[in-house]
């Protein structure tokens, strides 16, 4: 049998082997606020993360054209587009390629392809760009339209 003391002393171990309902739920709460405001800053950081992941591919890309105008005197025209980078564009025998890795033009962060323009005028060699996250001319943020330099 257990004396008087023995048995207070097992009952205040069981006390403290266990967390109580209140405790649970003050850190239940305090990790909802963390997620609250932790949620919206990691959201931010990814979206801006493929922004940046767009402007990278937008460099290889229009430097990829540079070199194909190096060496054919030229960028490619618009019906040739940008499969002139990996695929030989008929009756072009000067051309040194493929000027960019990969069976395929890269898509952007969002899986649509890069705009590819020749401007009439020859003020601007091409026009190289993402249309965003939304896909459209224009917007701000991550809707933003991203150009290559």
């Amino acid at each position: 049998m257990r004396s008087s003391s023995e048995k207070k002393a097992h009952s205040g171990r069981r006390r403290r082997d266990g967390f109580t309902l209140l405790e649970l739920l003050v850190v239940l709460v305090i990790l909802g606020l963390l997620v609250g405001i932790a949620a919206p800053a990691a959201i931010r950081f990814l979206s801006k993360a493929k922004s940046d992941v767009a402007r990278i591919q937008l460099q290889s890309i229009s430097t990829s054209l540079d070199l194909f105008h190096i060496d054919l005197g030229r960028y490619p025209t618009e019906e040739e587009g940008l499969q002139a980078l990996i695929r030989r564009p008929s009756g072009l025998e000067r051309w040194k390629g493929p000027y960019l890795n990969g069976s395929e033009i890269p898509k952007d962060p969002w899986e649509r392809p890069y705009v590819y323009e020749r401007p009439a005028g020859g003020g601007v060699a091409f026009r190289l760009l993402s249309l965003g996250a939304d896909g459209v001319e224009g917007g701000e943020g991550e809707n933003a339209d991203i150009a290559a330099k």
